[in-house]
């Protein structure tokens, strides 16, 4: 699947968001944040139930970003709604900044430090089981990286979620077909990739995950079944809405953003925006 959708005003300006905390922190995460912008837009503007002004609400949903290195477009949504002030994301990885090069839990909105790839899922199957026992009504999603689910501990995560028929949890799959080094197909393919999740027990749907609407409607009917984890594959372009990083595994991570840069990456959204 290849996204063909068009970015509208609101991904334009979370992606200039994005772009200025870049420039604040002069470092950090760029193809690997850009092609989650959707999927965490969505979850956090019409998908998860959420107190701002009281981040530990014992009845919130729990959104788990497990390939914790997309950091900034998660620190930017929670910005967007109020969890604390669009001016620390221009302070990110700065010295005694609020927010850092990954997620750590003492970030308000944060639910679990997602440094090392691969044990999001397992948190959540935790979080899921814990709601159940208790009573409540908290959903649980978890977002993973394509790459990230070379890791074991996915898997047994997964046989787990899928034995308790934890119907709360979604896991959802930012699928940009690259990872750090190289393409997923080259490193350690992984398709079939919707039947291998079936095939550990989960109900499986599959999205353009740069079209906001699509997203809005899959995950609203989540769980897609009632006795089963929902898995969701959105198909996604690394680096999306700035041309000269889509689909390029160099620009997985940028440890020095000087002023050249940042100019380049304003131009390239501009163009976007003026498209």
């Amino acid at each position: 699947m290849t996204s063909t959708a068009k970015l509208d005003e609101r991904s334009l300006a979370l992606r200039g968001r994005i772009i200025d905390a870049l420039e604040g922190g002069k470092r950090g995460h760029v193809g690997a944040s850009l092609s989650l912008v959707e999927i965490l837009r969505v979850l956090y503007d019409d998908i998860l139930t959420l107190r701002p002004e009281e981040p530990r609400w014992v009845d919130r949903d729990h959104c788990i970003l497990s390939k914790g290195h997309g950091c900034l477009t998660q620190y930017t949504m929670l910005a967007e709604r109020g969890f604390f002030s669009h001016d620390e994301l221009l302070l990110q990885c700065t010295p005694g900044a609020l927010l850092g090069g990954h997620p750590d839990t003492h970030v308000p909105g944060v639910e679990a430090a997602t440094g090392a790839l691969g044990h999001g899922l397992a948190i959540g199957v935790g979080l899921a089981l814990a709601a159940r026992m208790q009573k409540r009504r908290s959903r649980t999603f978890v977002v993973m990286g394509d790459g990230e689910i070379n890791e074991g501990s996915v898997w047994e995560a997964a046989l787990s979620a899928s034995k308790h028929r934890l119907s709360s949890l979604t896991a959802i799959i930012d699928y940009n077909k690259l990872q750090s080094y190289g393409k997923v197909s080259d490193v350690l393919p992984l398709e079939p990739l919707a039947d291998k999740w079936r095939a550990f027990g989960f109900s499986v749907r599959e999205v353009d995950g740069h079209d906001v609407e699509s997203l809005r409607t899959v995950l609203k009917a989540t769980p897609f079944e009632t006795d089963k984890p929902s898995l969701l594959i959105a198909h996604t372009i690394k680096g999306r809405g700035i041309a000269i990083a889509e689909g390029q595994a160099s620009w997985h991570h940028k440890a020095s953003v000087d002023a050249k840069l940042v100019a380049q990456m304003r131009e390239a959204l501009a163009e976007v925006t003026h498209a």
